[in-house]
């Protein structure tokens, strides 16, 4: 398949942007960390819960999900808290 863009699986994590999901309250250090990074390329990578399959059949005009894409949920307080990070288009 060729796209404009595409996933560099080579990119490290090198930055989270916002808080950490203990500074949230959005974790227990056990399970499950809601988290957003920047990676090295510049990409972001968005750790979530994985609802593409409660989403699939109700995405809205234009919206689509591609077999090896996901769409992930992550608390509102994360993207929030990372706001101060994320560099206007």
């Amino acid at each position: 398949m060729n796209r404009p863009w595409d996933a560099d699986p080579s990119a490290p994590l090198v930055r989270r942007l916002g808080k950490s999901p203990s500074e949230l309250g959005n974790t227990n250090d056990e399970d499950g960390c809601p988290d957003i990074w920047q990676l090295a390329n510049g990409d972001i990578a968005v750790i979530g819960r994985d609802l593409t399959d409660a989403y699939r059949s109700r995405l809205p005009e234009g919206a689509r999900i591609a077999a090896d894409e996901r769409l992930v949920i992550i608390p509102g307080n994360t993207l929030s808290a990372a706001k101060s990070d994320i560099p206007d288009a």
